[in-house]
Formats: C-alpha cells, sequence, structure tokens
C-alpha cells in the first residue's frame, strides 16, 4: 500500500550552493552521503515524514537519465512514494497499465560512514516524475531519514505535489485504477490549467494540462511533461512562493497549515 510521499528530488549543479542557499530560505539541511551513481545530496527532514533531497553530481554523469534534466536547469526533477508492500504496488501500477521495473538495489553512504541499502521501482516511460517512483527500505527507515526536522521557516511538510502532463485522460485512468479512487476535478485559473487531484497518504497530486496558453503550456514547451512544482506547509504566516534563485530553480511555495 502506498503510504505517502518518501521524498521530491530537487537537481542542482553544486552540493555547497545548495546547502547554503536552503538555509537562507530557512531550512535546516543536513548531509545525506554519496551514491554510487555519482552524485550527492543534502536533505531537509519535515514532521509529515516525508523530506526534499538537494541532489548534485559530483562527478560528470552524461549516462545518467537525470543528466539532461540538469542541463534543462535542475529544480524538482522527481518524486519517491513510500510503499509498505513494494512488490504489490509494483503489480497494482502494471495493472492499471504503468510500465514499472522489478525492484533494485541502490545504497548511499552516509558521512559518518554508515551504509544505507534500499530497493527502488523505476517508470519505465519517457518523462521522469509523472509517475513517481517507489521505494522499500532494507536499512531501517529511521537511518535514511533526516532526524532534523524543525526548521527557522517553520516547514512541517509537503501539501500538493503539481505535475504538469499533455494527455490527462491516461494519467486519470493510470491512478483511478491504481489507486482504486475517482480523482477530483481541479481548475488551477493561476496556471491557465485544469486538472485532476488524487491523495496518496497525507499529500496530494495535481495533474494539470492547459487550458488556454500561459504558465503550464510554456513549461510543456520547455520541458515536457514533468514535475511543475509543490507547496509546503508552515505553521508560520509567511506565505508565498520562495525565492527561485534561492530554491535553484525548483518552484516552491509556502502555505499556511490549517
Amino acid at each position: 500500500m502506498l503510504t505517502g510521499i518518501d521524498h521530491l528530488i530537487i537537481l542542482i549543479r553544486d552540493l555547497e550552493t545548495g546547502l547554503e542557499s536552503y538555509a537562507q530560505l530557512g531550512f535546516n539541511v543536513v548531509r545525506g552521503g554519496r551514491h554510487p551513481t555519482g552524485t550527492h545530496n543534502g536533505l531537509i527532514g519535515f514532521d509529515d515524514g516525508s523530506y526534499l533531497e538537494l541532489l548534485a553530481f559530483y562527478e560528470p554523469k552524461p549516462e545518467s537519465k537525470l543528466w539532461p534534466k540538469l542541463q534543462q536547469g535542475g529544480g524538482l526533477v522527481d518524486c519517491c512514494l513510500q510503499t509498505d508492500n513494494l512488490r504489490a504496488d509494483i503489480a497494482a501500477f502494471r495493472e492499471a497499465g504503468i510500465d514499472m521495473s522489478d525492484p533494485m538495489p541502490l545504497s548511499r553512504v552516509r558521512p559518518d560512514g554508515y551504509r544505507l541499502d534500499w530497493l527502488l521501482s523505476l517508470y519505465g516511460g519517457q518523462h521522469r516524475g509523472v509517475v513517481p517512483f517507489l521505494i522499500e527500505d532494507v536499512t531501517p527507515r529511521e537511518e535514511r531519514v533526516p532526524k532534523e526536522r524543525t526548521h527557522p521557516n517553520r516547514v512541517t511538510g509537503i501539501e500538493t505535489l503539481t505535475i504538469a502532463v499533455d494527455n490527462l485522460e491516461t494519467i486519470r485512468s493510470w491512478y483511478e485504477s491504481m489507486l482504486r479512487t475517482k480523482g477530483l476535478e481541479i481548475e488551477r485559473p493561476d496556471l491557465d490549467a485544469i486538472g485532476v487531484r488524487f491523495r496518496i497518504g497525507p499529500h496530494d497530486f495535481e495533474f494539470v494540462i492547459p487550458e488556454h496558453p500561459g504558465l503550464v503550456s510554456e513549461w510543456l514547451r520547455r520541458r515536457g511533461p514533468s514535475l511543475y512544482g509543490a507547496t509546503l506547509t508552515t505553521t508560520s504566516s509567511n506565505e508565498g512562493p520562495l525565492d527561485e534563485t534561492k530554491s535553484l530553480g525548483a518552484q516552491l511555495a509556502l502555505v499556511t497549515e490549517v
């Protein structure tokens, strides 16, 4: 069963710059360590159990599927879902018509030398992020996620993830079949878009398609179907979009927790 967002990946060019920039935005960022795939990261943990991963390459990896995303400007590029039964959820995705991989191992070595191991299932389609990838921990999850979860900006979690798509009906049918629930029709006049919303655990997923020429149509022209932005809940009254020069291309906004 899917239990919600595990983490969002924000792809950046330089990790040290990312750590400093997100600290300036009011986040406590901890160093996560290195993957054997040529990347290292910083992590921002939240009370809802999710986190943001600031991901950078420590060596060039043109063969990586994320490398072209970095050349497009990086930012919010992928979403990982928590599952309490990876193989059952892979089967549910496949039954819905979503091409998911068999479980594959990955690891990360923390700065203290502790090795973390987990299994992933990735979407085999062209557009990364339109379908989240799935994770199941081998080592304890509490060792992988940040233990620091309080921040000067008082952010507590992820509220909504917005994904720009060019075929809403296919996406709708995938998620209605996989989640066994009807999506909620939505209008996003601020984006000149319409779409459908699904809830997974405590998090909302909005899939939007242009209704008129505007922000989403321009996004699709430049980057194709992909993650567009996310809202984060805060207990402060400081709502609104974060400075994109400091969020390093990720479109993030704060909303006051109800």
